[in-house]
């Protein structure tokens, strides 16, 4: 595994993001870890984490100037870090999010920040994709900025879970929506990361037990 995907887990778990135990997802699904960006609390933490994902984006989208979207509410702060990292690399494009309720006064609208133009391209930020959910709720609102198109979507972890049929959940967005979906780590990186301990045995046996059942098949 190569050392920042390491640094990675190892920052997600000691900053209380990343949990093993019982939760259920929001596709409905009882599973063995949990992954939610809600828990950043600190401003170090929040600016890692865009430092973080700055560098999957220069990794995977190059200096290309697109505009980052955040979906409200958890997507949010990681747009503002992730923009702010990747301007402290000298690379300065816009933010914007949406308004869960649109507002029928001053501006008006769902999208707060940089509105985006036509013949612009958007980057989606969200921590993590288990059946595509919350991905296709983002499509509907910016399938109404006319003119635009979605270059790709960048998440925290590739839980390598199948979505709504036997395929990933980031395969299946991937053939729906027709822009790449690409992940700092994924739940393989996770077991390895988790394997380097003796005392950790239980949740890999709990992972693997629920990849053998919800894993994507390839």
């Amino acid at each position: 595994m190569e050392t920042y995907k390491h640094e990675f887990i190892e920052f997600l778990e000691s900053a209380g993001v990343l949990k093993f135990g019982d939760f259920t997802a929001k596709s409905g699904r009882k599973i063995p870890y949990f992954i939610n960006a809600g828990d950043i609390k600190t401003g170090e933490q929040i600016m890692r984490l865009g430092e973080f994902y700055a560098r999957a984006y220069l990794e995977h989208l190059g200096r290309k100037k697109t505009v980052l979207f955040g979906p409200a509410y958890k997507g949010i702060p990681i747009a503002v870090s992730a923009a702010a990292a990747l301007a402290r690399e000298g690379l300065d494009i816009p933010f914007c999010f949406n308004r869960k309720e649109a507002k029928d006064h001053g501006e008006g609208g769902t999208i707060v920040g940089w509105k985006p133009q036509a013949g612009e391209e958007i980057v989606i930020t969200e921590d993590v994709i288990t059946a595509g959910t919350a991905i296709r709720e983002s499509m509907e609102i910016l399938s109404g900025l006319e003119g635009t198109k979605v270059a790709a979507c960048l998440i925290m972890v590739n839980r390598g879970e199948k979505g709504r049929t036997d395929k990933g959940a980031m395969e299946e967005i991937e053939e729906e929506f027709g822009f790449p979906v690409y992940s700092v780590v994924d739940v393989w990186d996770i077991i390895e990361y988790l394997e380097e301990k003796p005392e950790n045995a239980e949740h890999v046996q709990r992972i693997r037990g629920y990849l053998a059942v919800n894993g994507a098949k390839k």
